[in-house]
């Protein structure tokens, strides 16, 4: 009896062992621009935590800002998440900047590592879906901008006052484009807590009751959720990069097909791909004025081949699509900028494509035709017996072909090929 009894009080010291230290605990890893794909991730990863019933789930975070209205379904998602939210700054040298910045701020728990960095949260810096098209002097921008900047500074302070964090800092942050680092965001209230990695960061907030929940999070085996194949997918979609290629193919394949007709494959994925565009042009913060100018520059690209210039409307195509790519996302923050490394292939491949594929194809059309039945007409060829109205005979290009004519020809003499009906040829007197 003793051996049975034995195994029973080790089970149940097993059993109160376990939930002192409580269940697994959540991981996630996030790192480049905040955008739809980022958005649906941590969704997912807060139901995967609860169904799994983890203590909680922390969210390493390191990302130069993204899109607003990503950033503001990541907040909605954190404020109604089954299971206690850590959002960890780190490694060494990450950045909560921006959309980041909201996204700490709105986590149960806020945390860092040493020589991190978070603010900068100005709504420059927060792509809103769609690019205005004046500069920094145009009105209507300014006040957008100005309207911009009152509801992101209502929305953070929202934000931190709702996890009782500093909302005097957290305004600085988007007006002033305030940045801090760990060490200051621990002293000014911004953070909980500073830890240099998740085994650490878990030691220092068990104990602590996020929502009334006590975590028991010491001691924890820490389980990653990864990313699914076609969160990836969509992560690597939502690039101003993959913008711009989807671009020139949808151009490359529309005009291909259009200048040599039934080649197919290249109207189909320049169909595709111009559907992909405008699907993203809708969501990333895209320029109209730089839309505007790729638009012109492929008009005077294709001008020019019907009205050649000595270059000039060339020349105007090749600045005209430079200026618009490099204002295609100049109203995004850093997260959502292109840079010279894509603009000028992108630049040289469009004048090369224009200029000796497009410019080819369309030239060879306007030739006149040198094969085929309408080269027949106006032939003069000899009769090879005599033609009437009811028909005769001729030879042309090495084929034998019925004729007829309304005024009778004698065998041998010359007629004029006047028109061509099925296999018949009609003629006259030459």
């Amino acid at each position: 009896m003793k051996f049975p009894f034995t195994w029973l009080v080790l089970a149940v010291t097993a059993a109160v062992v376990c939930q002192v230290h409580g269940a697994d605990t959540g991981l996630i890893r996030i790192t480049g621009a905040i955008s739809p794909a980022t958005a649906n991730y941590i969704e997912r990863a807060t139901q995967v935590s609860a169904r799994s019933e983890h203590a909680c789930l922390v969210i390493q975070l390191d990302t130069p800002g993204g899109l607003l209205e990503s950033t503001k379904e990541i907040v909605q998602h954190l404020y109604e998440s089954p299971v206690p939210t850590v959002v960890f700054v780190a490694p060494a040298g990450a950045s909560a900047t921006s959309a980041g910045c909201f996204i700490t701020l709105a986590a149960d728990i806020a945390a860092m590592a040493p020589n991190t960095s978070i603010g900068a949260a100005h709504p420059v810096s927060l792509g809103g879906g769609g690019g205005g098209t004046g500069g920094e002097d145009s009105k209507p921008d300014a006040v957008m901008g100005q309207k911009l900047e009152n509801y992101a500074s209502s929305y953070i302070q929202s934000i931190a006052e709702k996890r009782g964090r500093n909302a005097e800092w957290a305004v600085s942050a988007v007006r002033e484009s305030a940045s801090i680092t760990a060490e200051k965001a621990l002293e000014l209230k911004v953070i909980d807590l500073i830890a240099a990695d998740v085994p650490e960061l878990l030691r220092k907030i068990d104990g602590r009751e996020p929502g009334g929940r006590q975590l028991r999070t010491a001691g924890t085996r820490v389980v990653e959720i990864p990313m699914l194949a076609r969160e990836k997918l969509f992560q690597m979609l939502w690039r101003p990069e993959v913008l711009l290629i989807l671009t020139l193919a949808a151009i490359y394949g529309l005009i291909g097909e259009l200048s040599n007709p039934g080649a197919i494959l290249p109207g189909v994925v320049g169909g595709i791909a111009l559907i992909l565009v405008l699907y993203m042009s809708s969501i990333l913060p895209v320029n109209i004025a730089g839309l505007a100018l790729i638009g012109l520059a492929l008009a005077l690209f294709t001008i020019d081949v019907f009205a050649p210039s000595h270059g000039v409307l060339t020349t105007g195509g090749i600045v005209s699509f430079f200026l618009g790519a490099l204002m295609l996302f100049n109203n995004a923050g850093p997260a959502f900028r292109l840079s010279l490394a894509y603009i000028i292939p992108a630049t040289v491949l469009t004048t090369l494509f224009f200029t000796f594929v497009v410019g080819a194809g369309l030239r060879a059309q306007r030739l006149p035709v040198r094969v085929g039945r309408e080269t027949l007409v106006g032939k003069k060829v000899p009769a090879l017996m005599a033609i009437g109205p009811t028909g005769g005979k001729v030879f042309v290009e090495g084929e034998y072909w019925n004729a007829i004519s309304e005024q009778p020809v004698e065998a041998g003499r010359p007629v004029e090929i006047v028109s061509v009906q099925g296999l018949t040829l009609t003629v006259k007197p030459a």
